[in-house]
């Protein structure tokens, strides 16, 4: 859904504020190029290269695993039915092989999460479904707290053309925002987190372009992903009775949310109330 609003939010603007195609002072825009990302081929080498890493990596990984019935088990799920028929094949699995699989779902997630790739909540409702609440939490948020870190390490090398092409008006309204909050800087990215004003994908891409230290950006994530982690895990307890994805975050949810977002940012509030006195 973000790219077809960033898409609607561009069309628009080019619709209100570009000058008439037939004034003397207008900007044709240039189609061919912006389709192209806008990486010099340095970069694009060294974003491969990352990627073939981690993929060989992930391979041997699974070259390591007990022998099984792959063509069931090696599935990414892309829907709640996808993900109850992997579910039934995984469980015995998971038992029997209990480390290396937890090695090969954290692998997977950290993949996933390294270099974007969509489907990482069902991974998150299938660590509730195969090992309960606590220790599904746990899982989840180390995962996704490691492939943040990578993303984000990924995106201070190569990134800073490639989200200033995807996301130019959202990249300028984050730095202005991390510039005025310099001083309690935590709180606002634990806001960030734990509230969904910003999708996770951009946080992590867009971090190390705006000079978010690291310790911030990594404490912030891993604190701030355990609300909606548990929210996600202990609906995988329930799979079965769960119709759609979107039913994970209703309006209690994500009030509630918002309630524990604006509890971190309220240090900054009575700071800045304070102040003003």
């Amino acid at each position: 859904m973000a790219p077809l609003r960033i898409a609607t939010d561009l069309r628009d603007e080019e619709c209100g504020i570009s000058p008439p195609e037939d004034s003397p002072t207008a900007k044709k825009p240039l189609r061919a190029d912006s389709s192209r990302i806008p990486l010099t081929r340095w970069e694009a080498a060294v974003a491969a290269t990352v990627f073939l890493i981690f993929s060989v990596g992930l391979f041997c990984i699974f070259l390591t695993m007990p022998e099984a019935d792959y063509d069931k088990i090696l599935r990414l799920p892309r829907n709640l039915s996808d993900l109850r028929i992997l579910k039934d094949n995984l469980a015995v699995y998971a038992r029997d092989y209990q480390a290396k699989f937890i090695l090969g779902y954290c692998s997977i997630y950290i993949f996933m999460q390294t270099f974007m790739i969509p489907g990482t909540i069902f991974l998150s409702l299938l660590a509730g479904a195969l090992f309960g609440v606590v220790k599904g939490v746990i899982l989840v948020v180390l995962s996704a707290t490691s492939g943040a870190s990578s993303c984000y390490f990924l995106s201070k090398l190569i990134g800073r053309p490639l989200v200033s092409w995807m996301w130019p008006e959202k990249l300028r309204f984050f730095q202005a925002e991390i510039a005025k909050r310099k001083e309690k800087l935590l709180n606002y990215m634990l806001f960030l987190r734990i509230t969904p004003s910003l999708p996770n994908t951009f946080i992590n891409l867009a971090s190390p372009i705006v000079d978010i230290p690291f310790r911030i950006f990594f404490l912030a994530t891993l604190v701030g992903l355990v609300p909606a982690s548990y929210i996600t895990v202990r609906a995988g307890l329930a799979l079965g009775d769960l119709k759609s994805v979107r039913d994970l975050y209703d309006m209690k949810t994500l009030v509630v949310l918002f309630l524990i977002g604006f509890v971190s940012i309220f240090p900054t509030i009575l700071k800045r109330k304070r102040t003003y006195e």
